[in-house]
């Protein structure tokens, strides 16, 4: 589908599957390579990065385990400018390697949280992977270690992407058409 309406809204395909997976599956072998002989943990940011999560999980060659983090940032299509923590990490993480698994870094509000509030835990270290990267949203002096797409500041949906919950099964990604 070239257009999808969400909440009388409509999106324009930006990024198509096949592309989004084959960038996942390089992200996938980048990782691998650089936690050789590691057991990394890696932290899903929910509900957004599932689906990235997922695919980047089973495409990993490691011995490795997944945790849950849980943080809510935005209201309808417009980020907050507030973090809440909604559920916390339960695993410990001290003294083990972490990947941090994020669907998109916008203004950098939530991974600069979530690298302070996880560096509390005393892992070995912490490398943030991210599927989506809006440099020109960017508030802090912060880029993932790992980047999927660098995109413009636009509102996208799918792939894990929501707007006010609607949209995450997609495929594709999609951005807010201009009227």
């Amino acid at each position: 589908m070239d257009t999808v309406t969400i909440h009388n809204k409509t999106f324009r395909v930006e990024l198509q599957s096949e592309r989004i997976q084959n960038r996942v599956r390089e992200m996938a072998r980048e990782i691998t390579r650089d936690f050789s002989g590691k057991e990394p943990v890696f932290v899903c940011v929910l509900n957004g990065a599932f689906l990235f999560a997922a695919d980047i999980f089973r495409n990993i060659s490691l011995d490795c385990q997944i945790a849950f983090i849980r943080v809510a940032s935005y209201s309808g299509t417009q980020s907050t400018g507030t973090i809440q923590n909604l559920i916390g990490i339960t695993e410990s993480i001290k003294g083990r390697p972490v990947i941090i698994l994020e669907d998109i870094v916008d203004t950098g509000d939530t991974a600069v949280y979530l690298m302070k509030e996880l560096s509390k835990q005393e892992p070995s270290e912490i490398k943030f992977a991210s599927l989506l990267l809006k440099p020109s949203a960017l508030k802090h002096d912060f880029r993932p270690d790992y980047t999927g797409f660098e995109v413009p500041n636009d509102f996208l949906v799918g792939y894990g992407l929501d707007f006010d919950g609607l949209g995450r099964n997609l495929k594709d990604i999609y951005k807010l058409a201009v009227s």
